[in-house]
């Protein structure tokens, strides 16, 4: 059901002209994750979520800084004064990796964990230019009340919660964002929502119905975190949006052609047996930058034959799945220009070594 904003009839923002194909991308709404309890709406969806990615309904600032600054020959060439001058302050790799605002150390924290003026990054140097105060962001507009489809990029995944604050009556977006400008508690929180589609694209989400606040007008910031819960990594991101009684249209966004082409970047992971004994090995696995973009972090996938286990793993960050393994650069060996190479190692407990030579890579 759609309510109507208790605000007087606006004007009809200009709206951009967009192609087909992005105008399944413009209708995406935030959701962030914290640790402290939701006082808000609560969605349990059921199922495992899994995760690596930013807000599409509606769109972070990263993802539609990538909308508007990709072009047909895959180079980043913003036309939103805003995004063109994150690019000046943090260069095109941010928008190429629109999907690892993070932080993995963040464990849900937010407020005296994230500084003031950095709440759109996270804290994450790599993305400084997207907490810039600027009226010209890309802008979503909705209606106050309506109930509406929210949808975060699945780029990756693993189970976690979603959390969705917002701004206060008043806010500037000329002015630094510091914790006082937004409400202290989610107006909406979202418990492992379904997976939909396939991790690595831009059309993979996770998607779910709620409200929005009622009683909102003008220009306001959506403030989405999400939290693994099977380790400490946390996302954030900052959604511009006005109370216009719109219904999910985007403003302030150049025509990129298709945004899904070329991919963000590519990677390459070779494995190779360092150490063999009775009941176990050693592995080492080398991640190269394999594409024409530099990358902020990859992560590797691969699936152990039957009766093993890692009984240790160093320089990445791993998660378990049965006999499945996916592995997160470390803090230091993320970042790779396009030719460099960075690696991990790791101790299998069981017998019959490992044939595997190329497993699966992915920025990220």
């Amino acid at each position: 059901m759609i309510l109507t904003t208790p605000s007087p009839t606006p004007r009809t923002p200009r709206r951009l002209p967009l192609p087909a194909r992005g105008r399944a991308f413009l209708l995406i709404l935030l959701a962030l994750v914290v640790t402290i309890p939701a006082l808000g709406l609560v969605v349990s969806a059921g199922g495992e979520a899994k995760a690596h990615g930013t807000p599409m309904k509606p769109g972070s600032r990263t993802f539609l800084c990538w909308q508007d600054g990709l072009t047909d020959t895959g180079e980043i060439k913003p036309i939103n004064p805003a995004c063109k001058k994150a690019q000046q302050v943090s260069g095109t790799t941010p928008f190429y990796n629109w999907f690892s605002v993070l932080r993995s150390d963040g464990a849900g924290r937010t407020r005296g964990f994230v500084p003031d003026g950095e709440l759109c990054s996270g804290g994450n140097t790599n993305f400084t230019g997207f907490n810039s105060p600027s009226a010209d962001w890309p802008l979503t507009h909705l209606t106050s009340g309506a109930t509406v489809d929210f949808s975060y990029n699945a780029w990756a995944a693993h189970p976690g919660w979603f959390y969705v604050y917002i701004s206060k009556d008043g806010f500037d977006p000329t002015r630094s964002l510091t914790w006082n400008d937004m409400e202290e508690q989610p107006f909406l929180s979202v418990d492992h929502p379904p997976l939909n589609g396939s991790p690595g694209t831009v059309e993979a989400n996770y998607s779910w119905s709620g409200k929005l606040p009622s009683g909102k007008s003008g220009r306001h910031l959506i403030y989405m975190v999400w939290q693994r819960s099977d380790s400490a990594e946390t996302f954030y991101s900052c959604s511009d949006v006005v109370f216009d009684g719109g219904n999910g249209e985007v403003t302030g966004v150049h025509d990129p052609g298709n945004p899904t082409e070329p991919p963000p970047g590519a990677c390459s992971a070779t494995r190779r047996t360092t150490g063999n004994w009775s009941g176990g090995y050693q592995s080492e696995v080398t991640v190269t930058n394999t594409g024409e973009v530099p990358m902020l972090g990859w992560m590797v996938d691969w699936t152990l034959p039957g009766g093993q286990s890692v009984a240790s793993l160093w320089s990445g960050n791993a998660t378990y799945s049965g006999q499945n393994v996916m592995v997160h650069n470390a803090d230091w060996n993320g970042s790779l220009d396009p030719g460099e190479s960075a690696s991990f190692g790791y101790v299998v407990q069981g017998s019959g070594g490992d044939t595997a030579t190329a497993l699966a890579c992915r920025p990220g």
